[in-house]
């Protein structure tokens, strides 16, 4: 495999990524506009540029990493491939329809997501899922840097002898900050847009084909699963990806030109971006017959890829760390709006490489989970209160203002706050395996007949009729109440 991508045509190959890597750094990253210092606010009109291919592109590249490539390998060999097939389709399907709807939403009233859950929780509601969210985000950027950091020690050992993983990951926590600076605009207009979606595509069709063409085809197609994950929890595992953006699409779909165009781009590229890599996902460990822990499959990856395909990737990776890091300081102002988000992106990432090199985080599945659990219902909720609720309109100015229509008692909406828990408890009860990847002796006590929807769908759904049901009774029983936070 390795020599297919030696002599002659490896050297071109590195040479023209070279080469794009430097007008980028020269024409490209220096020239970047730092992000704009409204923060939570509104996005001027003027900076709402994005369009349906920059959405296509940005989401697409999101749903393209090491980590998706990972998540696929969880499914087998629970599922045969037949099976799999079908739970990544749906799955992908149904998570990137919440991701682009909620994306809506952030391109309609401009803010990041984690403003537009006030409405739902009330203003100091929507405090307890940004640090929830900005917990979750710092470990996905210290799982980043960590796996990055790995990969890319393991390359150069190989190839040269030269191992200094303290370095490596150094390096991608230094081009992650950067680009952070550098802020949503600069980063899908400058480097995405222009040279890291073209470079990332073709080694993507590269890696399909050479697994399509070096392995036996007819007995994967055939391997049968041994029953050990049920459908509709691989379901709710493929689910879990695109669920993973929920707290950060509006942050990046608020600068949308046009809300369709965002709404279509977004869903298209994540969908087909994540069917794609959680197939090769599959056929990787099913091909490789490798363990589904982190740092060995990573070496899976090298072997079946080749060093330069696979470092490709890797700096795609960077993309994915971005977004993390640069979310997490938009949820820290959605608390603390005031905050200089410059400084915050510098620390944070500095942090993070800190965590990365002291802190072994690459069990992540349960993780990968428990963190769907939390956000699926939540916004099952916020999509009630925005299309139902509300009609589409939210009140700008009341978002940012105390004793507002979204202030509620003490600026906590209890009706929000209920509906979401119920949600996750339902989550909980419909996919018991969540909490038994913490809690073994929580699976043993749910009745199998509970589980065979999984949690995504009932929690969504649940949480959803049941912020719609309540807020109509309150409606109903206190109209004077309901109608002074509205008016």
């Amino acid at each position: 495999m390795q020599q297919s991508l030696s002599g002659k045509g490896s050297d071109f190959f590195l040479k023209r990524i070279k080469e794009e890597m430097n007008k980028w750094w020269k024409k490209g990253i220096l020239q970047m506009q730092t992000p704009p210092e409204w923060g939570v606010e509104p996005v001027p009109v003027k900076n709402r540029i994005l369009g349906f291919w920059d959405y296509l592109i940005l989401w697409g590249d999101l749903g393209i990493g090491l980590l998706v490539l990972l998540a696929g390998s969880f499914l087998v060999p629970g599922l045969g491939f037949n099976d799999a097939i079908q739970v990544i389709i749906l799955g992908s399907l149904i998570g990137a329809g919440l991701l682009s709807v909620v994306g809506l939403m952030g391109s309609k009233v401009s803010v990041p997501t984690m403003v537009l859950l006030r409405p739902v929780l009330g203003l100091r509601g929507s405090i307890l899922p940004s640090v929830i969210n900005v917990i979750q985000l710092i470990g996905w950027t210290i799982f980043e840097f960590v796996i990055m950091g790995f990969a890319a020690d393991a390359i150069f050992k190989n190839l040269f002898g030269f191992s200094n993983l303290y370095l490596w990951t150094a390096l991608f926590a230094v081009v992650v900050i950067i680009m952070g600076l550098g802020g949503p605009l600069g980063v899908v207009r400058e480097w995405l847009k222009k040279i890291a979606v073209w470079i990332v595509l073709v080694t993507s069709i590269w890696l399909t084909w050479h697994l399509l063409s070096s392995y036996d085809l007819s007995r994967i197609l055939t391997q049968t699963g041994d029953g050990s994950i049920p459908f509709w929890v691989a379901v709710d595992l493929v689910i879990s990806m695109p669920v993973s953006w929920l707290p950060l699409v509006a942050d990046y779909n608020r600068f949308a030109k046009k809300p369709a165009p965002a709404f279509w781009g977004t869903f298209a590229g994540y969908a087909l971006s994540n069917i794609w890599f959680y197939l090769l996902g599959v056929i990787i460990l099913m091909a490789a017959s490798f363990s589904q822990e982190p740092k060995e499959f990573v070496q899976a990856v090298v072997m079946t890829a080749g060093w330069i395909a696979f470092l490709v990737l890797l700096l795609d990776e960077t993309d994915n760390a971005w977004a993390d890091l640069y979310s997490s300081t938009v949820s820290i102002q959605n608390v603390l709006p005031k905050i200089n988000q410059r400084w915050l992106i510098i620390g944070l990432g500095i942090c993070s490489f800190i965590a990365a090199v002291l802190i072994d985080i690459t069990r992540y599945e349960s993780f990968l989970l428990l963190t769907g659990s939390l956000l699926i219902p939540l916004f099952g909720a916020a999509v009630a209160d925005y299309f139902i609720i509300n009609r589409q309109h939210y009140y700008g100015e009341d978002l940012f203002k105390t004793q507002g229509r979204y202030w509620y008692t003490g600026g906590i909406n209890l009706v929000g706050i209920i509906a979401w828990l119920l949600g996750i408890v339902l989550f909980q009860v419909t996919n018991p395996a969540t909490l038994g990847g913490f809690f073994p002796a929580w699976m043993e006590m749910i009745p199998s007949w509970m589980t065979g929807l999984g949690g995504s769908i009932p929690s969504f759904l649940g949480a959803f009729i049941i912020y719609a049901l309540l807020t109509w009774l309150v409606k109903t029983i206190h109209p004077v109440a309901f109608s002074s936070k509205m008016e």
